[in-house]
């Protein structure tokens, strides 16, 4: 394969905080929260309604995305904790991760700062709709395994380590597409898009959605459209995207969060029986040529085609491990050393399990690795170094592992 990557739709400045139990603790006090009112589907208008969300995801063992009604809450939250600024997006993240390898990407973007021109490695140029700066900071909370927080009758602990974002981006809730995007698109390889969830008005999606399609009419024949879900800020608008862009998608890609949100319940990853239900109501709603889920015990490629993408799935699991061990310190080392580790024995059973029961043809599932760093970035960016090390593996074939 050879042509340029292209990788959409737009990224974003990070606010990635350093969870502190004692200050969650100390708001829960200001703000009087009880345990009664905690639930993922409290509007962010506030800071002590953020709390409140944050807390329910914490509960509910679960990541996820919210819209928050003002980047002044994001500002005033994150100056309670230590943070650190980082680019984000999917588009933005997997191009990082694939520069760690050496291979260059073209993204699209919506907006842009200094934060970018400082911070974007040299092997990732970019394309911008954007005709002035702005900065609207995403909030980015994780919380590690074993994580605790005990204040008046609250009283949570994290079963395993995950993240969740909050953001209130007006660029990406216009995602003004470029003039540029399309002659880009011409001789492109691979076309990831990814960030309409952050849209919020019917109106604007529809136009942009009839844009982007104008434009895709001018990929080669051959090339390959990589769709990556995201919580909907609006989850009435998920299916319009889906109808949209049908015909034109090749393979659509989400996590086990995206997943159980969509089916409406919770789904036993490591259940074979469970997991056949949910693929087979998972591609009755989502109508693609190969779905791909991504989880923390494997990730697998449904539909006629899934055997084509299992150099891709085993790049797409080493790179989300690199950097779970190594965090930004990724290198074609560290990518390589990882690739060698052990599969993780729960998902290398249930991979074993999963196609022999659906058989080899339409299924293709690649255990994770058993990981047990020292000092683990836990979940940010996770996802997207997986599509990152997807693409990567679908143009490098070098580096399967």
């Amino acid at each position: 394969m050879s042509g340029d990557l292209v990788l959409g739709l737009g990224g974003s400045v990070d606010y990635e905080i350093v969870w502190s139990s004692s200050t969650m603790e100390a708001l829960i006090a200001e703000y009087g929260i009880r345990a009664s009112q905690l639930t993922t589907s409290v509007p962010v208008t506030s800071e002590r309604s953020l709390v409140i969300s944050l807390l329910a995801f914490m509960a509910d063992g679960a990541g996820g995305e919210r819209y928050i009604a003002s980047s002044d809450i994001v500002r005033r939250f994150a100056s309670r904790f230590e943070m650190r600024v980082a680019l984000g997006g999917t588009c933005v993240r997997a191009a990082i991760a694939m520069s760690k390898l050496g291979i260059r990407s073209v993204l699209h973007l919506v907006s842009v700062n200094d934060y970018f021109r400082t911070l974007l490695p040299a092997e990732c140029s970019y394309i911008c709709s954007a005709d002035q700066d702005s900065l609207d900071p995403h909030l980015i909370v994780q919380f590690g395994q074993g994580a605790r927080v005990h204040s008046g009758d609250i009283d949570l602990e994290a079963e395993s380590p995950n993240r969740v974002m909050y953001a209130n981006d007006r660029p990406k809730q216009e995602m003004v597409l470029s003039d540029q995007l399309g002659p880009a698109l011409r001789h492109a390889e691979i076309f990831l898009i990814s960030g309409f969830n952050a849209v919020r008005d019917r109106t604007i999606l529809d136009l942009r959605l009839v844009s982007l399609v104008s434009q895709m009419r001018g990929l080669p024949t051959d090339a390959l459209v990589f769709y990556e879900d995201a919580a909907f800020h609006e989850p009435s608008l998920s299916g319009r995207v889906r109808e949209m862009l049908r015909g034109f998608i090749d393979v659509y890609s989400l996590n086990e969060d995206e997943m159980q949100s969509y089916l409406g319940r919770r789904v036993d990853l490591l259940d074979v029986d469970d997991m056949e239900d949910a693929l087979r109501s998972l591609s009755a709603l989502i109508p693609v040529p190969t779905l791909v889920v991504h989880t923390k015990y494997w990730a697998l490629a449904w539909g006629e085609s899934a055997q084509d993408y299992a150099d891709a799935l085993r790049g797409g699991v080493t790179m989300a491990s690199t950097r779970y061990c190594y965090g930004d310190a990724i290198t074609r080392e560290a990518y390589e050393e990882v690739g060698r580790f052990p599969a993780n024995l729960r998902g290398q059973e249930f991979s074993h399990g999963v196609q022999e029961r659906l058989g080899k043809g339409s299924v293709c599932c690649v255990p994770a690795l058993a990981l047990d760093p020292t000092a683990p970035t836990a979940v940010v960016g996770l996802g997207d170094s997986f599509v990152g090390g997807f693409i990567a593996a679908m143009t490098r074939r070098d580096l399967a592992v």
